[in-house]
């Protein structure tokens, strides 16, 4: 089931912001949803296993070294393959929210996600903070 209308609120809401899946790359999805954050004025830290900065934002390569991780909204742009492991770290980290950019999900995920009580915590299955992060932050209280 898509994310509901409050779980995006509370994900946008957030102080601080993180993508999984930006690279050098400005073609791709990760690195649009990461300029989307920066044009939005959010606090955002790519996360990427080589890189240590993107778009000129310090990035770090795990969601272990973010700053405040129990604060940290996540943007997760990655095969599935990759998703359920971010997950498993997400869960143990105690990351509130994160929303999955479509792709990042399967079947398998959206068992994971049920089998681990983390449906109200991840928006999933529908469009991602670039397609309805504009109409959500108009409703967002901070």
């Amino acid at each position: 089931m898509p994310g509901t209308e409050e779980q995006k609120q509370t994900f946008l809401a957030a102080p601080h912001f993180a993508v999984v899946g930006a690279s050098k790359d400005e073609t791709k999805f990760g690195t649009k949803v990461l300029k989307w954050y920066v044009e939005h004025d959010k606090e955002v830290t790519p996360v990427h296993p080589k890189e240590s900065e993107i778009q000129g934002v310090a990035a770090v390569r795990a969601l272990a070294e973010l700053p405040d991780p129990t604060h940290t909204s996540v943007s997760v742009i990655t095969g599935p393959k990759i998703t359920r492991g971010l997950l498993e770290q997400a869960k143990a980290l105690g990351i509130p929210s994160l929303w999955l950019q479509p792709g990042a999900d399967d079947e398998g995920i959206v068992e994971y996600i049920n089998e681990n009580g983390l449906g109200d915590r991840v928006i999933y299955g529908g469009p991602c903070v670039l397609a309805e992060g504009e109409s959500v932050l108009k409703n967002v209280q901070v």
